[in-house]
This record gives structure tokens, sequence and C-alpha cells, in this order.
């Protein structure tokens, strides 16, 4: 994993080479906007970088990598994860998180400045309203990052089709976001037959294709990928990117907020309609299931309703049925890797991931 990490270094110097380029212009307009640019900075220091390696290995298993197409890969890379910084803070607003990777979330940042400044209005109201314009700001700033890669590419034909790509995603992870606050309500009004898909198709336009398959292509298109190897990469990201999402929706109701960054049971709290959430239901009595349902997405549920819950949900059996279902789609995953047309060493690479992404300790 050694060239894995080197890959990370990269992508944080680009990352920060970008953010120090761009401070000047809203520092220029005003002194008051030094936060969105000090903010920026905080939420786009740490994070995993998974997007950024599987656009990397996404590359690389095309073929060597010029010294140009290396670094036309690391702004691809880059943007990536400023889009997913964005997409968090976007994600904390709707969901009303207070933190994120164990610190305040942005919208509680800005609200925490209001409360110290002594402003006019509602520091609640203050909050959301700049965190949603600070989310904004990234997203923009992503779209530049890449175009700043896309120009370094020679064959203009492959900058096209990984801008596509890059389109394609942004798109399917916003729709998916929408479905996801879509089942949080209708789910009721929904046959209960039917649970379970709509909690999957959430998992695969929400995260899946976005954490996984998209990086992968985006990062073999702009490296001039034929059609089979973006196939490839794609029947190999989408069921490794599901079984991603599964390991998190574990990790969001049983998780260590030493590990996950925020509270334990927090998707309890949030109300999210996983499909750990599914199968569960569909195994609880009457009874239980009208207790789950009672108490799911209550924001003020205590440390002992969460245990309670998480002792109904683990009783129920859905804990192994997702175990089951992330073992199936990491061996979906794997076979079609060992079938996939791309360079041996890229391949080893993406299995040690496959196995990084997947068995995250709870």
């Amino acid at each position: 994993m050694a060239e894995s990490n080197r890959v990370v270094d990269l992508v944080q110097s680009r990352i920060n080479e970008f953010l120090v380029a761009r401070q000047p212009i809203l520092v220029s307009v005003s002194p008051d906007l030094a936060p969105l640019a000090d903010f920026s900075r905080q939420f786009l220091s740490a994070g995993k970088r998974f997007r950024a390696t599987f656009c990397y290995w996404g590359a690389t298993s095309v073929g060597p990598l010029s010294e140009g197409a290396l670094a036309a890969t690391i702004s691809a890379a880059g943007a990536l994860e400023v889009f997913h910084a964005a997409a968090l803070v976007h994600d904390d607003i709707i969901d009303n998180s207070d933190t994120r990777r164990g610190a305040a979330s942005a919208h509680k940042l800005f609200e925490g400045m209001h409360r110290q400044s002594g402003w006019a209005g509602s520091d609640e109201g203050y909050g959301r309203a700049a965190a949603t314009l600070l989310g904004d700001l990234m997203l923009g700033w992503s779209d530049e990052l890449l175009d700043e890669g896309l120009e370094l590419v020679a064959d203009r034909d492959a900058a096209r089709r990984a801008r596509d790509e890059f389109n394609r995603m942004r798109t399917e992870v916003t729709a998916g976001q929408y479905l996801d606050i879509l089942e949080e309500q209708a789910w009721l009004v929904q046959p209960e037959a039917e649970l379970q898909d709509r909690a999957m198709r959430v998992i695969t336009f929400k995260s899946a294709k976005y954490s996984v398959q998209a990086p992968l292509q985006i990062g073999a298109a702009l490296a001039g990928g034929t059609d089979e190897q973006l196939a490839a990469l794609g029947a190999f990201g989408l069921p490794l990117g599901i079984a991603y999402q599964l390991r998190d929706d574990l990790l969001g109701v049983f998780g260590d907020s030493e590990v996950t960054g925020k509270p334990s049971g927090d998707d309890l709290r949030e109300g999210k309609r996983t499909v750990l959430v599914a199968l569960a239901r569909r195994a609880l009595d009457a009874r239980a299931r009208a207790r789950l349902d009672g108490e799911l997405g209550d924001p003020a549920l205590t440390a002992s309703q969460i245990s309670a819950l998480q002792d109904v949900i683990a009783g129920s059996g859905a804990v192994e049925r997702t175990e089951e279902l992330i073992t199936g789609h990491v061996r979906e995953a794997m076979a079609a890797l060992r079938d996939a047309p791309m360079d041996a060493g890229a391949k080893q690479e993406l299995a040690a991931l496959t196995e990084k992404v997947t068995r995250r300790d709870f």
C-alpha cells in the first residue's frame, strides 16, 4: 500500500496548493470571507481519501502514466475529494449532524462563530445558511480543480470522456441524496416488500457509484481507457461500493465513535432507512417493529434508548444478513477484477483496497 499512501500525500499537496491560490480571491472581496477559506482548509485536511485512491488506480490500471498524465490524475483525484467534502457539508445540514470526523460539522462551526460574535438573528439559521454556501463554494471549486487537470490531458477525447463521467457522477449522487431523504419520509406508505430494494437503490446512487465506481472510471477515462476497461472497472466498482456502504450502515448503528468520528447510533437518531433497518423490520414481530418505527428518527434518543434499539436490530438477525450481503458483493467484485483487462499490479492494489474499505472495525 506504499504507492497508495504516496498518492494520498500527492493529492493532499495538490488540494493545499489549490486552496492557497483561491484564498486571496476570497479575501480580496472582503476580509469577512476568511472563514470560508479557513473552514474549507479544515474540512479538506483529513479523510480516508478512498475516492482519490480509486481514481489513481483506475488510471494506472490502463497502463503506466506519463508525468503529465500523473499530474492530471492527481488533480482529478483532488477534485473528487473537494466534491466529497462539499457533499458532506450539505449532508450534515440535511441530517442535522453536529459532528463530522470527530469535530464540529460546518454549520455548527458557523453557528458557534455567530454566537461568539454577538450578532443579531438566529445563530442556528446563520449556521445552516453559511454552511450551505460553503458547500456550494466547494462544489464550484471541485469543477475548477478538475478542469485544471483535464487541461493537462493531451488526448482531448479522453479529457471529454473523463468530464462526462464526472458530470454523470454529480447527477447520480444528488439523485441518490434526494432518494435518501425521500425514504426517510415516505417509507410508511411504501409496500413492505419493496423497502429493502428501495434502500438498496439509495445505496447504489448516493454512495456506491460515487465512492468507488465513478472514481475508477474517471481515472481510467482520462488515461485513455477502452470501453472494455471502463466496463470492467464498473463491474468491479459497483458491488464493491455497495459492500462499502453496507459496512458504513453497520458502523452508523453499531460503530465506535472513536472509529467513525460520529456519535454511536447516529443513524438511529437521523432515522436512516437503510438495508439494515429493512432487514430488521422484516424479521421482527409486530410489537418490536412498532417500537423500532416509533423511535427511529428521534433526535432526542438517549444513550439507553440507542442501546435498546441496537439490541432489537441485533436480535433480529439483520446484522448477520447484512454481513452476508457484504460478503456476496465483495465476492462479485473480486470475480470481476480477476477477469478485467487491466494492469496486474493495479489489480493487486485494488484487491488490497477491497479488503481495506469493507473490513473496517466497529
